[in-house]
Formats: C-alpha cells, sequence, structure tokens
C-alpha cells in the first residue's frame, strides 16, 4: 500500500492538482423523525461553514437506483488536516445528536473541471 503523503508528492510531480479535501459520508443513526429535528441547526452550521470557506460541498444522495432518497449524504471540508476535518464533521449538530454518523476520509482532486457562469448585469450564477 502507498503512503498517501507519497502518492500525492508523486501526483503533483506528474502535473496533478493534487487538491486534498476531506470527505464525511454521512448516514442516518436514528429514525427519520431525529433526522429531521436536527435539519434546521445542521442547515445553519453548514451556512456558518460555507460563509467562513471550510465547506465546499454539501448535499444527499440517491439509493443506488437514482431514483429515491435514502437520507445519505456527502459533505465535502475544507481543513489543514484529518484532525481539523474531523472536528468539523463532530462539531455537524446532525452529528452531534447522533441522528446520524459519519465516515471522514481524506480525497485528492486530482483531475475534472468546473464551470462557472456570472451575469454580470443580473447577478444570476450557474455553476456546471
Amino acid at each position: 500500500m502507498v503512503a498517501w503523503a507519497d502518492y500525492k508528492s508523486e501526483a503533483k510531480g506528474r502535473g496533478a492538482l493534487a487538491l486534498e479535501l476531506y470527505v464525511a459520508h454521512s448516514t442516518p443513526a436514528k429514525a427519520p423523525e431525529d433526522v429531521k429535528t436536527s435539519l434546521p441547526d445542521h442547515l445553519a452550521y453548514q451556512a456558518q461553514l460555507e460563509r467562513s470557506g471550510q465547506l465546499a460541498f454539501a448535499g444527499p444522495m440517491s439509493d443506488e437506483s437514482g431514483e429515491h432518497m435514502q437520507g445519505m449524504g456527502l459533505i465535502i471540508y475544507r481543513a489543514d488536516c484529518l484532525e481539523a476535518a474531523r472536528k468539523l464533521a463532530e462539531d455537524d449538530p446532525m452529528h452531534k445528536s447522533g441522528a446520524r454518523s459519519f465516515v471522514l476520509r481524506r480525497w485528492m482532486i486530482n483531475e475534472g473541471s468546473l464551470n462557472i457562469s456570472v451575469g454580470l448585469s443580473t447577478g444570476m450564477s450557474a455553476l456546471s
């Protein structure tokens, strides 16, 4: 097995972005009512992290068919290290209350693209 730091160095050496983020795979741990009860505080916490630049992306995931909600979600943090990202995840009211649990992993972004469109006179924006 290759050490993470070695792989990151190799990726940078071959010209990859090697941007390190942290992904929390969040799953329900209690009844749906418990998740719904924690939702307003969870969303406020997410908004706070977004404003501070610590939240890259977050949102729900479908089941394997793509047709139904299963209550799972992904939360992608910007942090200085795994421990700092773990603290962000642990402080999420959804996880703090025990309504959801999470598994946290490092994620290295090497390839891909991101398109942003901003209407200067309309203030409209689109991300694709």
